[in-house]
C-alpha cells in the first residue's frame, strides 16, 4: 500500500511537471508567433519607407517632365528632357540600379539578354551584334533583360559582292562566280 501511495505521488508530480512544460511551451509558441508578426510588420514598414523614398525621388523627375511639357509648344525642350533624363538616371543610381548594356561581340547571357533576332554581322557567331534596349539590374537581380540582336556567324556581304554571291572585282563590270 505504501508503494502504491509513492507511485501515485510520483505520478502526480510528473503530471504537474508535464502541465508546467506544456504551459511553458504554449507561452513560447505564442511569444514566437508574436515575434514573427512584429518582424513581418517591421519588414512591411521598411518596404513602405523604401518605396516612399523612391516615389519622392521620382516625383521630382515627374515635376521636371511636367515643366518641360508646359513650355511653349514651339520651344526647344530638348535641354529640359535631357536634364530630366539625367535626373532619372541619378535616382536609379541612388537606388543601386545598374544598366545592362552589352557591347557588340559580348557573349550572350540568357539571364541578362533577350535575343530579338539573329542577324548577319562581323561579330563572332552567338555574340551580341547590336543592343536595342538596355536592361537593368539591382543588387545582382535582373529587373529587365537587355534586348539584343545576335550574330548568326555570317558576315554582311562586301561591297564587291552581289546578292547572289558573284564578285564584281573586274573593273569592266563583268561578273564571275565565286567558287
Amino acid at each position: 500500500a505504501e508503494e502504491i501511495a509513492t507511485l501515485r505521488e510520483e505520478a502526480a508530480t510528473l503530471r504537474r511537471e508535464r502541465d508546467d512544460l506544456e504551459s511553458r511551451l504554449k507561452r513560447k509558441q505564442a511569444e514566437f508567433q508574436n515575434y514573427k508578426k512584429r518582424q513581418q510588420d517591421r519588414l512591411e514598414r521598411q518596404r513602405a519607407r523604401a518605396t516612399e523614398d523612391l516615389v519622392e525621388d521620382l516625383l521630382e523627375v515627374r515635376d521636371n517632365l511636367s515643366r518641360a511639357l508646359e513650355q511653349d509648344e514651339n520651344a526647344d525642350i530638348r535641354e529640359g528632357v535631357e536634364a530630366t533624363f539625367r535626373g532619372l538616371d541619378d535616382v536609379l543610381d541612388g537606388q543601386g540600379v545598374e544598366p545592362i548594356e552589352p557591347e557588340p561581340g559580348t557573349e550572350t547571357d540568357p539571364k541578362r539578354h533577350e535575343v530579338l533576332l539573329r542577324v548577319k554581322s562581323d561579330e563572332p557567331a552567338g555574340t551580341v551584334a547590336e543592343l536595342h534596349r538596355p536592361g537593368h539590374e539591382m543588387a545582382g537581380k535582373v529587373l529587365r533583360t537587355a534586348q539584343v540582336t545576335v550574330a548568326d556567324g555570317s558576315s554582311e556581304p562586301d561591297e564587291d559582292e552581289t546578292e547572289d554571291g558573284e564578285s564584281n572585282d573586274d573593273e569592266t563590270g563583268d561578273t564571275e562566280r565565286n567558287e
